[in-house]
């Protein structure tokens, strides 16, 4: 007897995993040099009502409540100051997204651990799926501590893979474009003004890279979400999120 075989006997090859880890600094009024925000949305170690976690347009309850999302998993302080760590997939690819909520007085750490990532460094295995350095994306969301402070890492890109890199804090082009000079991680977006770091921005610039489309359209789904949600025109928000060097 002659055997046939065919691809479709053993199904198609599933798609490589792409992942996304996003480093969310809680917004805190006294921990930070931020325009105070109500007491309980700046609560730096209350990530449940955070303005940049739990709350409405926070990133863990945004992804949440997509229907693009499914979380995964959840888990309380992985380590000391990261009060809460969040695992999703997407709903039709094979992305995964983890998010990690630092404590808001340990924005320092958060703006480091992100930098290292986009340099490659500090992978992490989460439900079998690796994130940190070897993430396919990175992403920071929060105050742009370094308006204030300056960080030391290990800032040497640990090899050539391309990893791209979202940007969600005030002036953040300014202030974290020397780092990424040394990451050569890929500024796909980030901003130039003052911003409300909320969540919808960073789901939109992720719903476009995730179709692969080019740097620009993502940028320009950034814009649109953020006049979308802020009302302050679509070309004021083409100014304020842009992309590249």
């Amino acid at each position: 007897m002659v055997l046939f075989y065919c691809a479709f006997c053993f199904g198609q090859p599933k798609p490589k995993a792409k992942t996304i880890h996003v480093f969310v600094a809680l917004c805190d009024n006294v921990n930070q040099g931020i325009v105070p925000v109500s007491s309980k949305l700046g609560n730096g170690q209350d990530p449940f009502n955070n303005l940049y976690w739990g709350a409405l347009y926070g990133v863990k309850t945004h992804f949440k409540r997509s229907k693009d999302w499914t979380l995964v998993s959840t888990q309380k302080n992985p380590k000391e100051y990261i009060l809460e760590r969040v695992l999703f997939k997407h709903t039709t690819t094979n992305t995964f997204l983890l998010a990690d909520a630092y404590d808001g007085k340990f924005i320092k750490q958060a703006i480091t651990d992100f930098l290292e990532a986009s340099a490659g460094r500090n992978s992490i295995k989460v439900n079998e799926k690796v994130f940190g350095g070897t993430s396919n994306l990175l992403a920071y969301v929060g105050h742009d501590g370094l308006m204030e402070f300056d960080v030391s890492g290990h800032f040497l890109p640990l090899n050539k893979e391309k990893r791209d890199a979202i940007i969600l804090a005030c002036v953040s082009k300014t202030y974290f474009a020397p780092y990424l000079s040394i990451t050569k991680a890929n500024p796909l977006v980030w901003s130039t003004g003052l911003m409300s770091p909320e969540a919808y921005t960073l789901k939109w610039a992720v719903d476009g890279w995730i179709n692969n489309e080019t740097d620009a359209q993502i940028r320009e789904r950034a814009a649109q979400a953020y006049h979308k949600y802020q009302k302050c025109g679509v070309n004021g928000a083409r100014r304020l999120l842009v992309t590249g060097n």
